[in-house]
């Protein structure tokens, strides 16, 4: 999977810090669906032009979230 020297140490890093913060990606990801939360709750954020309008009415962030707290459940009871 990690093809240079450089991709193996991010992977290390990465697999250290979880490891040893297991709670980092799980609140990152409450952050998120908190962030989505926000921005959806102005109604003239939706219908704005742009990626911003995109991501309050495909509710992006909180789906990101969700995702990103449920791998980092995954990944700190794994490590």
């Amino acid at each position: 999977m990690a093809k240079g020297p450089a991709q193996r140490d991010l992977l290390v890093w990465v697999s250290d810090f979880i490891a040893t913060h297991k709670g980092v990606p799980v609140l990152f990801g409450v952050g998120l669906v908190v962030v989505g939360l926000v921005l959806t709750a102005f109604p003239a954020l939706g219908d704005a032009n742009g990626i911003l309008g995109w991501t309050v009415r495909s509710h992006a962030f909180l789906y990101v979230g969700v995702i990103v707290g449920l791998v980092g459940i995954l990944l700190g009871d794994a490590l």
